[in-house]
């Protein structure tokens, strides 16, 4: 239960306010909103201008507060990353849910953080016992921050433009999320980068190499154990070896 609702106009303020007891973050709502018998405080991010998206250079710069529709939307946005936003939730919780709300909250059946750490994303963030005019914000790979978990507002995530991607999945109807996803980045330098989803607390790396020979055995060898209500181990360990084939074939 929201019991005080704060909506600061600086990032310095929301900071501060986000260093006292039981207070989280705003963005669209879609988490705060569900009911729950624990009193909470929270603190409003619209008014922040973190919602911008922008290509710059050979990156994609996303704000933390911009819609997962937005994005969605963007003409700079890769048709991989375009699949796996679809797939994440249905078109009225794309249009209020948050890139960063949507990382904070991921599981392994999460689509689109499952690309994002395909595409070896990186997330900008701020600690909560820092101020703005410090400068001191850390930049961290999608990977670390999904490991760590670490405290602190995160304000900007960054995703490369110079490489191909691919993204496949299966799921036993087109409204649920995948039993099983395999998502794929490829860099000019000849590095893939291969991830799968649909299962446990966050999404797996199978591989990051030089070469993408032995990708199928790498995706069968990641989910050995990948078992639960949804499918078995042996079941996954099949798919994932298929649909990463099949995310290989589709960079060609």
């Amino acid at each position: 239960m929201i019991s005080t609702y704060h909506r600061p106009r600086t990032l310095d303020e929301a900071l501060t306010l986000l260093t006292q007891p039981n207070t989280f973050p705003l963005g669209g709502g879609t988490l705060l909103s569900r009911a729950t018998t624990d009193s909470v405080a929270v603190v409003d991010l619209q008014a922040l201008g973190l919602d911008s998206i922008a290509a710059k250079g050979n990156d994609l710069e996303i704000g933390a507060t911009c819609t997962l529709q937005v994005l969605l939307e963007s003409e700079h946005c890769p048709a991989a990353l375009k699949t796996a936003l679809k797939l994440e939730a249905p078109l009225n919780i794309r249009n209020t849910a948050t890139v960063a709300g949507t990382i904070v909250a991921a599981d392994g059946r999460s689509t689109f953080v499952t690309m994002l750490l395909a595409m070896d994303g990186k997330i900008t963030a701020i600690s909560e016992q820092l101020s703005v005019s410090s400068g001191q914000s850390s930049v961290i790979s999608a990977g670390e921050y999904l490991l760590t978990r670490p405290k602190g507002l995160i304000t900007q995530i960054t995703v490369p433009l110079n490489a191909k991607f691919a993204f496949e999945y299966v799921s036993k109807t087109p409204a649920d999320k995948p039993i099983v996803c395999a998502a794929l980045t490829q860099w000019n330098s000849g590095r893939a980068r291969l991830t799968l989803g649909g299962y446990g607390k966050t999404p797996m790396l199978a591989m990051d190499g030089t070469e993408a020979e032995g990708i199928q055995e790498a995706a069968r060898n990641a989910y050995h154990e990948a078992g639960d209500e949804w499918a078995s181990a042996e079941y996954r360990m099949e798919m994932a070896s298929v649909l990463a084939r099949r995310a290989l074939e589709a960079l060609k």
